[in-house]
């Protein structure tokens, strides 16, 4: 997803679908869209990375709603960098939304999603150093 170095906070740097699924709905985007798809292994089974056409570039990722995963909506989610996770979240609490998962760990970084006023969601990322 980027590092601290490379990436700006601001910028949308990836693309998730969380769903019950995730086998039905990646073969669902092969045949709609023409991506391609590399597994990724989690803990006993796979998620998806989606390829765009003619190329190596992953674009978005397909998930298995389970694990640490299990409590995301199902839907387009899009990660957003913010220098600090926690401080986000508080302020989105402050301004009138709420927290859906998170804040926690993954990776190096941290993240957690959030849903608006409006009830739209979004996830907060700030890589690792």
């Amino acid at each position: 997803m980027g590092d601290r170095n490379t990436v700006m906070p601001g910028t949308i740097v990836w693309r998730d679908l969380t769903v019950g699924d995730a086998e039905t709905v990646r073969d669902f985007y092969t045949q709609v869209i023409g991506w391609d798809t590399r597994p990724e292994e989690m803990d006993g089974y796979e998620d998806y990375h989606m390829i765009a056409p003619g190329s190596d570039e992953t674009v978005a990722g397909i998930c298995h709603a389970r694990g640490i995963n299990a409590d995301l909506p199902p839907q387009w989610l899009v990660y957003v960098i913010v220098e600090d996770v926690d401080a986000s979240a508080n302020r989105c609490r402050e301004l009138g939304g709420d927290i859906v998962t998170g804040p926690r760990e993954m990776g190096t970084g941290r993240f957690c999603v959030i849903r608006d006023p409006a009830g739209a969601v979004l996830a907060l990322y700030a890589p690792g150093e």
